[in-house]
């Protein structure tokens, strides 16, 4: 099912881009390119008209008028006025082929940008302690109201908003009924415990995904459903922002996607124009995280998707575009070092859970930035000191990999001032504004006595 989709995508590109008409630098007084069509895929530096102006293709588009603009964010760059007649649309023996039904293009025109308040700026601490409420179902840690969750967190992250189905874009977000959750409050309770929190200069987020929503933005319109969906949650709720916690199968990219700095496949594409969307919707307050599993960002220091020569998993380092697309407007990148395989570090040694070595050597490689697979050509840039925290579960219950306080303390420890490292040595150096620790998550800490919590808000306090 999954290759047959992938092999009809690549096909249209690989036609439609017969029948784009590529820039040319050498001419002054630019013709028309022929007109847009809303059946044909451009890919990055395409050129199509409309309206007597030329657009170039920012990145992998289809269905997307270049004439309806979307903010700063807009797939299409407008080239200016073009001379002469706008040509005609490519007759059908050079036009691109019916789309496929996974990538048929939006009816719709692309979402609003400006109607939703904006978000306030501000009020993260220096380090912050983030974690995962559940909100919406049970499990054995027990349900947590929102209002009795512990002032000590600074981003609580609500889990989960997930899809009506993988590939359609619409999110859903719903409180835990009562038959699962004895004691769950109203849903204007829960809200207003939302509005107590941020005006205490929390951030309050909306999870999407988790290990069962499996998310897959195949389409333009999946994509619009997926902006409209999550901005009537965020709008309902009061929240701050989105927490990515894509997994599974979510992501993954496309044989001969092999540009983590120009992708090519609708999936990922389609992404990280619905987040920049929404960040120009809410304004420079909209708060994004994001919680990776290892196999999805580190791991493309080995591996990146399906490789060169293919027969590579192809989610190997599938987040690493969505990641360096949105390295501005994010806040927070917190990978889950849980869960995980043993993974190659910046020394070329595998690190393995279970202490503090695999914090350290996962995180130092999203502060100094590596080759993806191995080429020094094509390096992964470091992000912000402000930008990263690690991941750990609460307790044992909470996930494999857990790791008392004393050695996530040591791996902070290490990152932050360059102390009590081990056996590895970090590539990034000191990093003082380190943003703090995530977990998964905040019921299972309450459920084994708040040791995450007791342990480390005072610690990250003292950092300085």
């Amino acid at each position: 099912m999954r290759r047959s989709v992938v092999l009809s995508v690549a096909a249209v590109v690989a036609a439609a881009c017969s029948a784009v008409y590529v820039a040319s630098t050498a001419s002054a007084a630019a013709a028309c390119a022929p007109a847009w069509s809303a059946s044909a895929v451009y890919v990055k530096d395409n050129v199509a008209s409309k309206g007597g102006n030329n657009y170039t293709a920012k990145w992998w588009t289809q269905g997307e008028d270049p004439a309806v603009k979307s903010g700063q964010w807009d797939v299409w760059i407008n080239n200016g006025a073009c001379g002469g007649v706008v040509n005609p649309s490519p007759s059908p023996s050079s036009a691109s082929p019916s789309p496929s039904p996974s990538t048929s293009p939006s009816t719709s025109p692309s979402p609003s940008t400006s109607p939703s308040t904006p978000i306030p700026v501000g009020g993260l601490p220096k380090h912050a302690l983030i974690g995962y409420l559940h909100a919406s179902f049970a499990n054995g840690a027990g349900y947590l109201r929102m209002a009795d969750v512990p002032a000590e967190w600074d981003i609580i992250n609500l889990s989960f908003g997930e899809p009506t189905s993988a590939t359609s874009g619409d999110i859903r977000f719903t409180l835990c009924p009562a038959t699962e959750c004895p004691g769950v409050e109203t849903e204007a309770e829960f809200i207003a415990a939302i509005k107590a929190k941020r005006a205490a200069g929390k951030k309050v987020l909306l999870s999407i995904g988790g290990a069962n929503g499996q998310v897959q933005l195949t389409t333009t319109a999946a994509r619009d459903r997926f902006v409209s969906s999550v901005s009537a949650i965020i709008d309902k709720y009061g929240l701050d922002g989105v927490d990515i916690d894509f997994e599974g199968h979510s992501l993954s990219l496309n044989t001969g996607d092999t540009d983590f700095k120009n992708p090519t496949t609708p999936v990922i594409v389609n992404l990280i124009s619905a987040i920049k969307t929404l960040k120009t919707r809410y304004g420079a307050g909209f708060v994004l995280t994001m919680a990776p599993e290892t196999f999805f960002v580190q791991l493309g220091y080995q591996y990146y998707g399906s490789g060169p020569w293919g027969g590579q998993d192809p989610r190997a380092g599938s987040y690493l575009p969505v990641i360096y697309a949105l390295r501005n407007d994010l806040t927070v990148l917190h990978v889950q070092d849980y869960n995980s395989g043993s993974i190659m570090g910046l020394d070329n040694q595998y690190h393995s859970m279970g202490g503090a070595d695999f914090h350290i050597a996962m995180t130092d490689m999203m502060l100094a930035g590596f080759p993806v697979a191995g080429n020094t050509a094509n390096m992964f840039p470091a992000l912000r000191e402000d930008q990263i925290a690690f991941g750990a579960p609460s307790s044992v219950s909470a996930g494999n990999g857990y790791v008392a306080p004393a050695g996530v303390q040591q791996a902070v420890n290490c990152l932050v001032k360059g102390a009590n490292c081990g056996g590895y040595t970090p590539r990034s150096g000191l990093n003082p504004n380190f943003r703090g620790l995530m977990t998964w998550s905040i019921n299972w800490d309450r459920f084994y006595g708040w040791e995450f919590k007791n342990s480390h808000e005072p610690f990250l306090n003292a950092l300085g």
